[in-house]
């Protein structure tokens, strides 16, 4: 069995603003690294995030960034199953026809352990927060995740 998993909404705004909202640190900050972000997502550069939850900021691996469209990441996992430790997060971005952006967020790559499975949870938890955040700040300017953890 392969530990992976896939979270996706719709939020009413246009694929481009969805997308900055995402590579832009200090959006990304506003609404979902409640520890901040430091560095733009773009292909081949390594970034730093921080949550409150998870103190002490941690890169990311920016693999791959096609404007409106695409981010693969990767970044460390205690649980990964690759010799590297990472596991690898893909979000893809669609224009649904009526003005509204499609978010879809997958992440692979643990270790077909309990722990494994645990860690793999907590993330899809994180990430559908995150599309919940997004959604918020995006459409109200608001942050759904201020004080939530600390």
């Amino acid at each position: 069995m392969e530990l992976k998993f896939k979270v996706s909404g719709r939020i009413s705004r246009p694929v481009t603003e969805v997308f900055e909202a995402v590579i832009d640190p200090a959006q990304l900050s506003s609404y979902f690294t409640t520890g901040g972000a430091e560095g733009r997502l773009e292909t081949g550069s390594t970034v730093s995030w921080d949550f409150a939850d998870f103190p002490g900021a941690f890169p990311v691996e920016v693999v791959e960034v096609v404007q409106n469209e695409r981010i693969l990441l990767r970044w460390s996992s205690n649980n990964a199953a690759v010799p590297d430790g990472k596991t690898e997060v893909e979000m893809l971005f669609s224009d649904t026809g009526d003005g509204r952006t499609l978010i879809e967020i997958s992440e692979q790559g643990w270790n077909e352990t309990q722990a494994g499975l645990d860690t793999s949870y907590g993330n899809c938890m994180g990430w559908s927060q995150m599309i919940c955040a997004l959604k918020m700040w995006t459409e109200h300017r608001i942050n759904l995740r201020d004080r939530m953890y600390i």
